[in-house]
């Protein structure tokens, strides 16, 4: 097929051969299935923020490092040049979050090359070499949803040890990936995480805990149609309180139960809490308006 825009510029610089076909269009991004050399990757093209139809992202971008006080500064205001970095942000967080994960030993796809808002990573494929199927797309037994969800919730766990929560992780945004077998064993299917440009760092955003909680609920709520009886499981909680308390390791077993606190809530500490974060966020408000000497 003719090369998109977008993908015309890496054509030209020979970063890919010739674009195969369109693979999906989603709420933030385009993905083409293109050739580069012998190898067949995709190519994910980051929409504009005026044309994402994702929300919230404000929830998202909370704390996240920026190159320089220069750029903070203009995200802060809002201004051309703030608008523009804020993009570039945007688009960036995903390459950094897919080297961060796959150097802790999360499952996602390789990434190869970033250049003008085009991400070049690895195709995940199925037994057949195609494209791989999204989790929603299969039907599981039970035995397989009981095992795709442990898989899962030991990557949340991998994740979350890493520093990062994915904070849109459900059925939408896992695929199924064939892993080839060693010699003469056969091959095994293995969940695959994707679409990680709203990941938050799990001590930096306030909002990490309800994301992380949300996105262990999601996948409870799918993988429990197959296997009912993981809709009485509480991960996620479990989860969150062990690594609060500095006791998450990729090797911590869990138990899938959580007993909630019925102590009563200091509300005094918690104004102080209140009352701190409002002087911190006005001295930082103050600091961006401030200009560099």
């Amino acid at each position: 097929m003719k090369a998109p825009p977008r993908l015309q510029t890496l054509v030209e610089e020979g970063l890919i051969d010739t674009v195969v076909r369109q693979l999906m269009s989603g709420k933030e991004a385009m993905v083409f299935v293109v050739r580069c050399g012998d190898e067949t990757r995709c190519a994910k093209i980051y929409k504009e923020a005026t044309h994402r139809s994702f929300r919230q992202a404000v929830d998202y971008t909370e704390n996240r490092k920026v190159k320089n006080s220069r750029s903070a500064r203009a995200m802060a205001k809002g201004s051309k040049f703030g608008r523009q970095e804020q993009e570039a942000a945007w688009q960036s967080a995903e390459v950094d979050a897919l080297y961060r994960l796959a150097a802790a030993g999360v499952r996602v796809p390789r990434p190869f090359n970033f250049f003008d808002g085009v991400l070049l990573m690895e195709l995940v494929t199925d037994a057949h070499g195609d494209a791989a199927p999204r989790l929603n797309d299969v039907a599981f037994t039970p035995a397989q949803a009981l095992q795709h969800h442990a898989t899962l919730i030991g990557e949340v766990v991998r994740m979350l040890c890493a520093g990062v929560v994915h904070g849109d992780l459900a059925e939408f945004n896992i695929l199924l990936a064939h892993i080839p077998g060693e010699g003469d064993l056969p091959g095994v299917d293995e969940p695959v995480i994707i679409d990680l440009p709203q990941a938050v760092d799990a001590a930096g955003n306030n909002h990490a805990q309800r994301m992380l909680l949300r996105d262990v609920g999601n996948l409870r709520d799918f993988f429990g149609q197959f296997a009912p009886e993981l809709r009485q499981t509480d991960y996620g909680p479990e989860i969150w309180s062990l690594y609060q308390a500095g006791l998450l390791s990729n090797e911590t077993p869990l138990t899938g139960r959580f007993e909630r606190s019925t102590a009563d809530v200091d509300m005094a500490a918690v104004l102080r809490e209140i009352d701190d974060a409002r002087d911190e966020e006005a001295a930082r408000q103050l600091r961006m308006a401030t200009p560099a000497a």
